[in-house]
């Protein structure tokens, strides 16, 4: 690691190997040959005699061995990226040199490049949201009837269950991955279109064929495993593609960003803990602490993922006509990023769900602190049974409860709304029958069956579809 230069923390300390090789200088080059090699082919096989076999080999036999030193010297010679590369394979392909990148332009293989690697990235993001989902629903099903206290605006409200919150996790992800897979359904190549969308260069080699030149865009299409391009675009793809696949990456980001929150919440009660590992230090001054740093990292990055989805965004927005180029710094930093950022956070939180901890006995003492005033309308109903006034009644109890909240807020006693209840007259119950209420499972609805229908038919089938993306596990590297 060079220690007298900037690199980015991304490739540092949070993206992975496969993630950074996808946006790496040799998924790059390698493509712009196997896009020329492409080109080349279809070139011949609709009818240009003067590509032969041979040139076509020799363009194979290189296509993975780039000499780097021969395509910097010349582009510090001519300041043109796409033309340094070409003679650089030309260098090593002195038989084929004369034909590679005929009748293409730089977006050619920029463009088409640019949607393969975004497509490759995608893919391995899918494959690690499916395994953060996998993850969740396991926590789910484990924790769907241990019984916890649910929050409104974070103030105590109506019990829910442990597992039933992480489904609400779980859900978000699940609409990630539904705009993941749409979004990259609809990515497309490029193709050849020339230097303002019109193929005029095709209409010179081809003589005019326009039938045959109607074969190139699907036949390079196919070569590099694709279905289709874009029907019509200028020099580039319209920059909206790389608005939509950033959108994807943000709202990743924030669904990640909205469970880190709530872990760290819960990890402030006490309740639930992210892993955290025997040697390691919460804080350099607090011997004690143990940090969310995990959850904290997540939402660090998610608001990084965010912000930049509005980059593509701006940059398409600000494109002219045909063609300019203040896309081209914007877009070889925001894109990458974007997709490392969220290869990371994806990383974390794998790591994170897979370890989390649940204190079960403190989240009972937290949910029975608080039970008391969930069970009155429960005990309310009841007297109404026996022939009790409800609007009389419903009086009573809130007065009574606001004396037993200033016992625990103003004098820090425990809660005792029960024995303040069994002691008054308009209640004919006894502590111990009152005491009878005070079963947890009673209050949290429908919440076991929810998490049990919501994996039976939602994620189950989900998660049986993608069985082979299935069994990544989350690290973090520092």
């Amino acid at each position: 690691m060079a220690t007298d230069k900037y690199e980015s923390p991304l490739s540092q300390r949070y993206a992975s190997d496969e993630m950074q090789y996808i946006f790496s200088q040799d998924m790059k080059f390698r493509t712009w040959r196997r896009l020329w090699i492409a080109l080349a082919e279809t070139e011949k096989e609709l009818g240009l005699t003067q590509i032969t076999d041979e040139m076509i080999e020799e363009l194979k036999a290189n296509k993975d061995d780039i000499n780097y030193d021969v395509a910097r010297a010349r582009e510090k010679e001519v300041r043109h990226d796409v033309m340094s590369h070409v003679y650089a394979y030309g260098v090593q392909c002195p038989k084929a040199k004369g034909i590679i990148h005929l009748g293409a332009t730089s977006c050619y293989v920029g463009d088409n490049t640019d949607i393969i690697v975004m497509n490759e990235a995608l893919k391995l993001v899918k494959k690690k949201l499916v395994c953060v989902i996998d993850e969740l629903a396991k926590f789910a099903d484990e924790y769907k009837s241990l019984p916890t206290l649910a929050f409104t605006h974070f103030q105590p409200a109506q019990p829910t269950t442990v597992g039933k919150r992480a489904t609400l996790w779980m859900n978000e992800f699940m609409m990630d991955l539904e705009d993941l897979e749409f979004v990259q359904s609809t990515l497309k190549l490029l193709g050849s279109k020339g230097t303002t969308g019109t193929q005029a260069s095709f209409l010179e080699l081809f003589n005019g064929d326009n039938e045959t030149i109607d074969k190139i865009d699907p036949m390079i299409a196919k070569k590099m495993g694709f279905d289709s391009v874009y029907p019509v675009s200028g020099q580039t793809y319209s920059r909206k593609v790389d608005t939509r696949v950033c959108n994807v990456l943000a709202g990743i980001a924030a669904s990640a960003h909205k469970m880190s929150n709530d872990i760290r919440l819960l990890q402030h009660l006490k309740e639930v803990e992210e892993p955290f590992e025997k040697s390691q230090i919460g804080s350099s001054a607090m011997a004690y602490k143990r940090n969310p740093m995990r959850s904290e990292r997540i939402a660090s990055l998610a608001n990084y993922v965010i912000i930049d989805a509005l980059n593509p965004a701006l940059t398409s927005a600000t494109q002219w006509f045909e063609r300019t180029l203040d896309d081209s710094a914007n877009k070889r930093i925001s894109v990458p990023e974007g997709f490392l950022a969220v290869d990371g956070i994806l990383e974390i939180c794998l790591n994170v769900v897979d370890g989390l901890v649940v204190n079960d006995k403190v989240i009972t003492k937290h949910l029975m602190s608080e039970l008391p005033f969930m069970a009155t309308e429960n005990i309310m109903m009841d007297v109404v049974k026996l022939g009790g006034d409800r609007q009389e009644l419903h009086e009573r109890i809130r007065q009574l409860s606001m004396e037993a909240g200033n016992n625990v807020k103003k004098k820090g006693l425990d809660n005792n709304l029960l024995e303040l209840i069994a002691a008054d007259d308009a209640f004919p119950m006894g502590l111990d029958e009152l005491k009878e209420t005070m079963q947890p499972e009673k209050y949290v609805g429908r919440s076991v069956y929810q998490v049990d229908k919501y994996l039976k038919e939602v994620v189950n089938p989900v998660l049986e579809a993608h069985k082979d993306l299935l069994g990544a596990s989350g690290h973090v590297n520092v």
